[in-house]
């Protein structure tokens, strides 16, 4: 789900610049953020914005009146449709017209009833990094009291604030979401989210807790690198012997398959350069922004071995890199700070 997400907000932003109809049917899928991190096509810098142009004056309402056009059409299914109206719902917040950005999410909500919670909870955090986070909020809001305590609408909830370093708040909501998962599958995305939470708060120890229980059910290698790659960069910041976790956990398995150099050269099987030269080549990271989570593991490596000032070249690095919707960007600006 998650790509289909991705894919429906670059069509959005293209229609900033462009008042085109821009929709293609896509197969909605389970949406794991541990995939998503690795995986977003984002652009660099701290604007947030996923990489999108530089929007005229009038693109609010050329991009509504584009969003007004594919949704007019029949043969949008229910998951695209529903992703539209998320797109609408949070475009009429940003211009003020919260009345009608409510009915969009009360129409979602008949659109797709078991799922749009998760669809809302997917595209108003990628949006919100276009610089409108209060719109993004609101509607968040909205879906809260239309259902109350749901855990996706809360880790939606929860990833705006990080956006804006609130960690707090958005623990406390995390926490909430994890109480209330209503699958085993929902609580392990709760956790991991909570994950980073705690490692912007410097609660590593409970970091390394919460991704090491992300990781319960996943059985396959890619599934389990991200959980294991973020309970790395925590127990190196709790002092704690990550390599060896590491290592065992991974065992003999290919890591071939980006993000698997940044496990290599983490465990020591690749250089800091070659890294670098993968983030730059590999298809599947220059697709992702690979160079990114690159800067950000060379600067926790550089933590591990006491080497403060390579560190915070490589977490700089990292800063202008990821985008400010991205758990790399929140990460690196909280350990510079504690550096």
């Amino acid at each position: 789900m998650q790509r289909a997400i991705v894919q429906a907000i670059g069509a959005f932003a293209a229609l900033v610049t462009a008042s085109t109809e821009a929709a293609a049917q896509r197969n909605a899928g389970d949406w794991d953020p541990t995939a998503r991190e690795f995986d977003r096509r984002s652009g660099s810098g701290n604007s947030g914005q996923l990489g999108w142009p530089d929007a005229p004056a009038d693109a609010p309402n050329t991009t509504l009146k584009a969003l007004d056009k594919i949704l007019s059409s029949s043969k949008l299914s229910a998951f695209d449709r529903s992703l539209y109206l998320s797109i609408r719902a949070y475009q009429l917040s940003r211009l003020g017209r919260d009345a009608d950005s409510r009915k969009d999410i009360d129409e979602m909500g008949k659109v797709l009833p078991a799922g749009w919670p998760m669809v809302l909870s997917s595209t108003m955090p990628e949006l919100a990094g276009g610089g409108d986070r209060a719109a993004a909020l609101r509607a968040l809001d909205h879906a809260l009291l239309r259902k109350p305590g749901d855990p996706w609408l809360a880790i939606g909830q929860a990833q705006v604030y990080m956006q804006i370093a609130d960690f707090q708040r958005a623990q406390v909501l995390l926490d909430g979401a994890v109480g209330g998962a209503a699958s085993e599958a929902d609580r392990r995305t709760a956790l991991f989210v909570r994950g980073h939470a705690n490692f912007d708060l410097g609660r590593y120890v409970d970091a390394i807790t919460d991704f090491d229980s992300a990781l319960a059910g996943r059985t396959t290698l890619k599934s389990r690198l991200s959980p294991l790659l973020w309970r790395y960069a925590a127990q190196v910041r709790a002092r704690r012997d990550g390599r060896n976790a590491l290592g065992k956990d991974l065992g003999l398995g290919t890591l071939d398959e980006w993000p698997g150099p940044i496990a290599n050269f983490l465990l020591g099987r690749l250089s800091a350069g070659e890294l670098e030269v993968a983030a730059e080549t590999d298809e599947a990271a220059k697709r992702s922004n690979g160079k990114c989570p690159a800067a950000f593991f060379i600067g926790i490596d550089a933590i591990r071995r006491g080497d403060k000032r390579r560190a915070r070249e490589q977490l700089q690095l990292a800063q202008a890199r990821c985008p400010t919707v991205s758990e790399f960007n929140w990460a690196a600006s909280s350990e510079l700070k504690r550096l």
